[in-house]
């Protein structure tokens, strides 16, 4: 009589072997979460403590980056917001600050930071014993500079005035004593725009001081303007008014939609309601505008 196998029936050799292969995944699952676990977590402390070292030792050197700064005199007019916060300003008295310089101006002072500024009397005693302002400006506050005396620039007659237009800048640095690198950019200036046409654009030579302008003007005049061809404001294309030095692509397309908004204008100041227009240049701008 035959028996049926039972499709379940397993040899006792495949028996033993499934037995010995269960024990070894057993083996090899436990020390899969037991030893890489436990060397992990020793990597990632060993990984932390290194961090922080490196944390604590930037912290350290930017400690005493902070303490050295502040053994180092500076100018005020060139304070950039890195150097703001390490002297411990705010933003609003930086702000405050860099706007009164983007309009050309100075700080000659501990008085003018203050008023410019706006800043703490307690930051201000702090930090002012450090302000190194340019050995002519100290000289012209306490009144003792000889160099730059009324006797040493006497106003002179338009007659015995050098020319503006023709004046070098080495003539510049020796007749006047001015910083080679303002000289320098009082004639690059005047090269950029063709010539000078009145004195008054001296007031858009940057970095020239007012009493520095008042010096040169003692001496020297423009005396051959260049001439200018003014262009009608209200018929004037764009590509004429870009060519007008105090104006560029966008101030022009700016000006040109302003008319053609708001009709013809009649009055220059009528320019400021355009947003971004300044009036401050206004006088030397009408040099080369004309209303009809």
């Amino acid at each position: 009589m035959n028996y049926k196998k039972s499709h379940f029936e397993i040899h006792s050799r495949f028996r033993n072997g499934i037995f010995l292969l269960s024990i070894i995944l057993f083996v090899v699952l436990i020390g899969y979460y037991v030893y890489p676990k436990s060397s992990s977590e020793q990597y990632s402390f060993v990984e932390m403590t290194f961090f922080q070292q490196q944390i604590d030792s930037l912290k350290s050197v930017a400690e005493q980056q902070k303490k050295e700064y502040h053994l180092q005199p500076f100018n005020p007019n060139f304070i950039s917001d890195h150097k703001g916060y390490m002297l411990g300003l705010s933003t609003s008295e930086l702000d405050r600050l860099h706007a009164y310089r983007n309009d050309n101006k100075w700080i000659n002072s501990i008085a003018d930071f203050k008023k410019v500024t706006r800043v703490s009397d307690s930051v201000l005693s702090a930090i002012s014993p450090l302000f190194k302002f340019p050995e002519w400006i100290k000289k012209s506050n306490t009144g003792v500079s000889r160099k730059y005396s009324k006797k040493k620039f006497p106003i002179k007659s338009y007659d015995q005035k050098k020319d503006l237009n023709t004046v070098s800048g080495k003539e510049l640095e020796q007749s006047i004593g001015l910083p080679h690198f303002i000289a320098e950019r009082i004639i690059k200036y005047r090269n950029s725009i063709g010539g000078f046409t009145l004195d008054i654009q001296l007031e858009d030579v940057y970095g020239l001081y007012d009493n520095q302008k008042d010096k040169i003007l003692s001496m020297f005049t423009v005396k051959t303007p260049k001439k200018i061809k003014k262009v009608n404001v209200n018929t004037a294309s764009v590509n004429e008014l870009v060519e007008i030095p105090y104006f560029d692509f966008e101030m022009a397309l700016d000006i040109k939609e302003f008319i053609e908004d708001n009709g013809n204008i009649s009055n220059f100041n009528e320019l400021g309601k355009i947003e971004g227009f300044s009036l401050k240049k206004i006088d030397r701008i009408k040099l080369y505008l004309t209303l009809n």
